[in-house]
């Protein structure tokens, strides 16, 4: 590792210019490992990273942007998709109300307690029913 220790107050590493570069260099060939790289040099990682944040800006290069496709539609065709992954309740049923379940089926024993979902207590009366 290249490195000047800085023999007042401070105790940061001062690094050569050259030694950046090639660290940096190494890093930006395609595939390669910025912590492998780092690890290397005995610097660390963020450091190698900050350091090729830098010479990018300073050699003008940006990430190339990527352009997605995009199809516009008439909000009369937009459908609205569900965000929770389980049943919904049908608009026509009443709201579920407060109280316990409780039941005893293939020697097991099933506690419900607060709302319980008609189409959910169904879907795990099926899984029961099932494992028996």
């Amino acid at each position: 590792m290249k490195s000047e220790q800085d023999t007042g107050k401070t105790s940061r590493r001062h690094h050569d210019q050259a030694f950046k570069q090639e660290l940096v260099r190494q890093s930006l060939v395609p595939g390669a490992s910025v912590s492998a790289i780092a690890l290397r040099g005995g610097v660390n990682a963020n450091m190698l990273f900050k350091w090729r944040r830098e010479h990018l800006r300073a050699v003008g290069a940006a990430p190339a942007a990527v352009l997605l496709p995009i199809e516009v539609t008439s909000a009369a065709e937009v459908v609205a998709i569900p965000t929770s992954t389980g049943p919904t309740p049908s608009p026509s049923r009443p709201a579920p109300r407060n109280g316990v379940i409780e039941l005893e089926f293939a020697g097991a024993q099933l506690r419900l307690r607060g709302a319980v979902d008609e189409d959910s207590l169904c879907l795990v009366l099926r899984a029961l029913r099932q494992s028996a």
